[in-house]
């Protein structure tokens, strides 16, 4: 292996760094520990594409870049088929000899706005005609660079400046949407649920969604501190918490087989993360029992759907 490596445990990582230290991102971000890993596993050889998203300000600023590989800014809602284009044109010049055949990664990151929200048909577009990418979905779970809106990942009862808490309601009043399950249904290559707060667990995923033939998509735990109202020194642990008390399962889908990655003896409840951060401070009990319901429901299917995708011992 070329480069410098560093050991944990069973584990190699690679020293270099491919996101620039000094970006403008808030003390915290969830999304810059995502990208800085997933650009361990890819290389050099990656052309990064972002939509209109808080990294398309705090890491690509004119005349900065953060991006030590090849980045392109798109629109909110194209961010997929650009990335597809540009798979489809190396194809193409591969093909007729005009360029040595070399393996580049296509990535997107994407906010959940612009996954969930703005670019779900065009993502489901690219995803149906089988292009080469890996796309990332960063769930922040509402619109953060513009002013924290809520999105259709934003979870029931969450404080935003377009669901605040007041007289007639308290928070955001509708369930977050399962994009996950919606790209899973489009029988891509690999689907998988990740968080850096795991990170071998993470990049693993991110290995495999490179080598993969056709589309992968990776649906990323995003902590953001300014937007939840979370201590920046609890990044880590929030994302840990999201796992371990079954709001955020991970797991990933190959071959129409899921996989359960992290299996906690015990979920904790729901509570011990709601109370990380201030955007759920203003629910009430009843309001956390009804969190804690749709989370043991969610994760009861989940674990249904795993067994059942296991082949049928003969």
């Amino acid at each position: 292996m070329e480069g410098e490596f560093v050991k944990f445990g069973k584990n190699l990582v690679t020293k270099d760094e491919l996101l620039s230290s000094g970006h403008r991102a808030c003390q915290g971000c969830g999304l810059a520990i995502n990208i800085r890993l997933a650009l361990k596993v890819f290389g050099k050889d990656t052309i990064c594409l972002t939509p209109a998203s808080c990294w398309s300000g705090v890491g690509s600023s004119y005349p900065d870049a953060a991006w030590k590989v090849t980045w392109m800014q798109t629109l909110f809602e194209n961010v997929s088929p650009v990335a597809g284009g540009i798979d489809a044109a190396f194809n193409i010049l591969q093909e007729k000899g005009k360029m040595a055949p070399r393996k580049i990664n296509v990535v997107c990151f994407a906010g959940d706005g612009g996954t969930a929200d703005i670019g779900l048909g065009s993502l489901s577009g690219t995803l149906e005609r089988g292009h080469k990418i890996v796309y990332f979905s960063s769930d922040k779970e509402a619109y953060m660079n513009t002013g924290i809106q809520r999105s259709s990942a934003t979870p029931w009862g969450a404080s935003t400046t377009t669901t605040p808490v007041g007289k007639l309601f308290a928070g955001q009043r509708t369930e977050k949407k399962n994009v996950p399950a919606i790209v899973a249904d489009h029988n891509i290559p690999y689907v998988a649920t990740a968080c850096a707060s795991y990170p071998f667990d993470y990049m693993a995923k991110v290995k495999k969604a490179a080598e993969a033939n056709g589309p992968a998509y990776i649906h990323v735990f995003s902590v953001c501190p300014t937007g939840w109202r979370s201590a920046p020194d609890m990044t880590v642990e929030v994302g840990k918490l999201a796992v371990e008390t079954g709001v955020f399962p991970l797991w990933e889908l190959q071959n129409g087989e899921y996989t359960l990655n992290v299996n906690p003896a015990k979920l904790k409840p729901v509570s011990e993360y709601l109370k990380t951060q201030g955007r759920f401070r203003h629910l009430k009990p009843d309001d956390i029992a009804k969190i804690q319901a749709t989370v043991d429901k969610n994760y009861a299917l989940l674990m249904a759907k795993i067994a059942c995708s296991k082949p049928v011992a003969k």
